[in-house]
């Protein structure tokens, strides 16, 4: 096998894939990269038997052919070369020889027989989303997955296809968060799957502002074709639970907040929220929000808002992190925060079909 490419094309190839080579893995094929040079172009794919991703570019193929090499030296490599062509040639044992200008490497690799195939699907659902929707309602959600392992089913996002829409969910059971987006498909077609936080990580890496992607359901994987690059995953297994029953009813009242202003206030209050407790006080009373926190041996933050607020006088405690997760993640100016009573969750909103629900802290 003999090729040769420009540095900066070999290396945002090697870039695409390696970010699912494990670092502690069991299996030495599974930390490195198969190349697989035919017909012009150099196939580059990793695994590591639950997540995998194989994209292709053009190079001069000299010699066709396949072989394994280490990823993430390859990659350390590749990036130090000085910026010219690189010539690669792999011999019967899989020893790979790199030229670059006055610099040549020499790296032992695997057959390419051991590397472990990516799943091929068959009878399988497929949806074409755009890459710009997709990448906006991941943004929103990705933040609220659960890392909780012990509720494995909550440690990825729920994909719902159902009545020409789409709806992705994230919740840790403290809250949530919900993104519609508007999608053609037949009944035949509905399907729910739970897709795990890793694959949703390289996903969010990998779309692009432009275009359409593939998304293809299996048995128990999902592929997300973007751009000449194929992400494969398992799906997480087992059945999410009912999120519209945590979504309350009507709210009492609705408070509209500029979201930058919001964000940058609780920030700062909760600079003084204790590591314990980590709660910060929304009070709310006629045209005025003040935001609080206070920590017995450390000292307190108050900040207030002048908003419109015509109801009742009304306190609630959030932890912190959890309110300001949705409001880095929106892109709008405005959010609404709809709230019921002090024991109800609050929910936030924006214009388009979205929702972030959360749950109320105990004020002590």
């Amino acid at each position: 096998m003999k090729f040769s490419v420009s540095k900066e094309k070999l290396l945002e190839g090697l870039q695409t894939v390696q970010n699912v080579v494990s670092t502690r893995t069991t299996l030495p094929i599974l930390s490195n990269v198969l190349l697989q040079a035919s017909e012009g172009k150099l196939r580059l794919t990793t695994t590591d038997l639950d997540v995998g991703v194989s994209g292709e570019f053009d190079v001069q193929v000299e010699k066709e052919g396949a072989t394994t090499l280490p990823a993430r030296r390859l990659a350390t490599i590749v990036r130090e070369l000085p910026s010219s062509e690189v010539q690669v040639e792999i011999d019967s044992k899989n020893v790979a020889s790199i030229r670059c200008g006055q610099s040549f490497f020499k790296i032992l690799g695997l057959p390419e027989e051991e590397f472990p195939p990516l799943p091929k699907f068959q009878n399988a659902k497929e949806f074409k989303i755009s890459q710009k929707q997709l990448r906006d309602a991941l943004k929103k959600t990705s933040y609220a997955i659960s890392t909780d392992e012990s509720r494995y089913v909550l440690n990825g996002i729920l994909f719902s296809f159902k009545e020409n829409k789409l709806t992705m969910v994230a919740t840790d059971g403290r809250r949530l968060a919900l993104v519609d987006i508007e999608l053609e498909f037949p009944r035949s077609q509905e399907v729910e799957v739970v897709v795990p936080a890793k694959c949703v990580t390289e996903l969010q890496r990998l779309l692009g502002e432009d275009g359409e992607l593939l998304m293809t359901v299996g048995d128990n994987q999902v592929a997300f074709d973007i751009d000449h690059t194929l992400l494969v995953s398992k799906l997480i297994e087992g059945n999410y639970p009912n999120y519209r029953q945590v979504i309350p009813g009507e709210p009492k009242e609705r408070v509209t907040l500029e979201r930058e202003l919001f964000l940058t206030a609780v920030h700062r209050v909760s600079l003084l929220a204790s590591e314990k407790s980590n709660s910060v006080k929304l009070v709310f009373t006629k045209n005025n929000i003040e935001i609080a926190a206070n920590t017995p041996d450390i000292g307190e933050a108050r900040e207030s808002m002048t908003v419109s607020y015509k109801g009742k006088d009304l306190s609630i405690a959030f932890n912190p992190d959890f309110l300001l997760a949705p409001l880095r993640n929106l892109g709008t100016d405005e959010v609404f925060l709809d709230l019921i009573d002090e024991m109800s969750p609050g929910v936030i909103k924006i214009q388009s079909p979205f929702l972030y629900v959360l749950m109320p802290m105990r004020i002590s």
